[in-house]
């Protein structure tokens, strides 16, 4: 059976675990209305999309 020889630091350990964190999602202030949205996706207070209206509300 594996066994660790040595107890891993907590450098170490820390050092592998910096990947294991979450992520804040790209988020752009709507040009029509001026609300945070995702970027690349409709709107969900005004509906517009990339200035035009897609959603009607």
């Amino acid at each position: 059976m594996a066994v660790p020889k040595r107890k891993t630091s907590t450098t170490r350990k820390n050092m592998r675990r910096t990947h294991k964190k979450l992520t804040v999602p790209g988020m752009v202030e709507c040009p029509e209305c001026g609300e945070m949205k995702l970027s690349h996706r409709v709107c969900k207070e005004c509906g517009s999309y990339k200035g035009k209206e897609v959603v009607s509300k």
